[in-house]
């Protein structure tokens, strides 16, 4: 019998919680990136690539030319950045017209043009390789995002990302999970409890009867709107573990069949999350199995930056070529 039959006929612990919040699947409205937040890696980012200036455009360009410039796609993909694109042209020419042709979470093709600016050549040059490298970066996480999102359409579960990510650049890529389809994990380590193996150890001084006891005395200690998650990697810590009045368990590292096995055990007493050697090729069996959540920290650790190109063009008679 196959993982997904098995999850069909597994028997059905009584106790589930009737308050257990739904986890919705499919893609989440994209959220609105705080403008503060893009300025502040905008300006560390000009900071290291032009700490006092482009010495090359202003040398070469005169001061009052003016370009027009195309992002443009050089494979295709879902796109994820206009605001970061707009903000790094205006940083340096407040004057600059940006006009975005592909919104983000759409896709674009091949060759097609994504977003245009027009303003001063020095500002143009100097902003490329900054919004270069975050728009070609995002874009690359939406896209993939997008495939694993593809890959579990119809089966209930949800994709998230995880706090594997960039220094500096987490609100960036957590966004563009968003654009593709994804949905987000904690932001920070102040968000939420997550305990995992190496807090259990610790709490607990390496004995597994004291686990509950454990767990029980920090769920006391917490407010209500404070998540509470709990990384198991044994079926039975389960048990001791939902024993608690977690909010979330994490079953990580796990089969398909112990998926099956931990989703039928825990029978909605709380939400449960797989985590673990999550891939394209894994992730697809590991829906199938009931979990509510699968985060996969691919989404963000190891993307291959998308080709994205800008192709500038020199403005004659005023006006945009």
């Amino acid at each position: 019998m196959n993982p997904v039959e098995l999850a069909s006929t597994a028997p059905k612990p009584p106790g589930a919680a009737a308050h257990l919040p739904p986890v919705h699947p499919g893609p989440a409205p994209l959220p609105t990136l705080p403008g503060a937040i893009v300025e502040n890696i905008l300006h560390a980012a000009f900071v290291e690539d032009a700490p006092y200036g482009d010495i090359t455009s202003a040398t070469l360009l005169p001061a009052h030319a003016r370009a027009t410039a195309w992002l443009v796609a050089r494979e295709p993909g879902i796109f994820s950045g206009g605001d970061v694109f707009r903000a790094a042209m205006v940083m340096q020419d407040p004057d600059a017209e940006v006009e975005q042709l592909v919104a983000d979470g759409q896709p674009f093709a091949t060759g097609q043009r994504i977003m245009g600016v027009t303003g001063l050549a020095r500002a143009v040059l100097t902003a490329e390789r900054v919004a270069l490298n975050l728009t070609q970066r995002m874009s690359a996480i939406a896209t993939q995002t997008a495939e694993y999102a593809r890959l579990i359409e119809g089966t209930g579960a949800r994709v998230t990302d995880t706090r594997k990510t960039t220094p500096g650049l987490r609100a960036l890529e957590r966004y563009a999970v968003r654009c593709g389809g994804g949905h987000n994990h904690r932001f920070s380590l102040s968000d939420a409890v997550l305990a995992k193996d190496n807090h259990l150890a610790v709490l607990t001084g390496g004995d597994p009867a004291r686990l509950t006891a454990a767990l029980a005395g920090v769920r006391s200690q917490l407010p209500h709107t404070v998540h509470f998650e709990v990384e198991v990697d044994s079926i039975e810590q389960i048990e001791p573990v939902l024993a608690a009045g977690v909010d979330t368990i994490m079953l990580d590292n796990f089969s398909l069949e112990q998926l099956v096995e931990g989703v039928a055990l825990v029978n909605g007493r709380a939400l449960v999350e797989a985590s673990g050697n999550v891939s394209l090729a894994t992730i697809a069996g590991i829906a199938r199995t009931g979990v509510n959540i699968i985060s996969v920290g691919a989404l963000t650790h190891s993307v291959r930056a998308l080709d994205l190109g800008l192709d500038i063009a020199i403005e004659a008679a005023g006006s945009r070529q």
